[in-house]
């Protein structure tokens, strides 16, 4: 017995309506349907579909995804193309953890610059360097979030 969409939509935690758009895109390949016409999945398309979601989460395109799924089917002849493909996969995902980890340490630098102005009740008294600067035009430094504030009062 297969499962619904929306046995598999609660096991996977994917919406219907993704599961629907992803069998139109013939993701998971070969999805059976009921005399009924409704679909039905096995557990080895579970196991598609998770490996589907994986490759959306690391921002692999549908197209690419239809291309890995049609060199599984054409057998071990492309087995140096797929592993070129998760190659360069990898450098991409490489690329954008380093981005998001400069993200965090930005984040991290504010979070500091307002752990400190919360202890001292004034960013009055920061080092210059705890945060960006701008220069004012005179030999006063203002942080950048205080002359955001200075902005949105003027």
């Amino acid at each position: 017995m297969g499962y619904s969409v929306k046995q598999v939509s609660a096991m996977t935690g994917l919406p219907v309506s993704t599961l629907r758009y992803y069998d139109k895109m013939g993701l998971p390949p070969g999805l059976e349907r009921r005399p009924s016409g409704y679909r039905s999945f096995t557990d080895g398309d579970l196991e598609m579909l998770r490996i589907i979601d994986s490759f959306r989460q690391t921002g692999l395109q549908i197209r690419d995804m239809q291309e890995y799924i049609r060199l599984v089917q054409q057998g071990t002849g492309t087995l140096e193309k797929r592993y070129e493909m998760f190659l360069d996969q990898e450098r991409k995902l490489k690329a954008r953890m380093a981005e998001l980890e400069q993200a965090l340490q930005v984040t991290r630098r504010k979070l500091r610059y307002y752990q400190e102005a919360l202890k001292t009740g004034s960013e009055d008294s920061l080092p210059p360097a705890f945060c960006l600067q701008m220069e004012t035009g005179s030999d006063e430094m203002v942080t950048a979030d205080s002359a955001v504030r200075k902005t949105e009062s003027d």
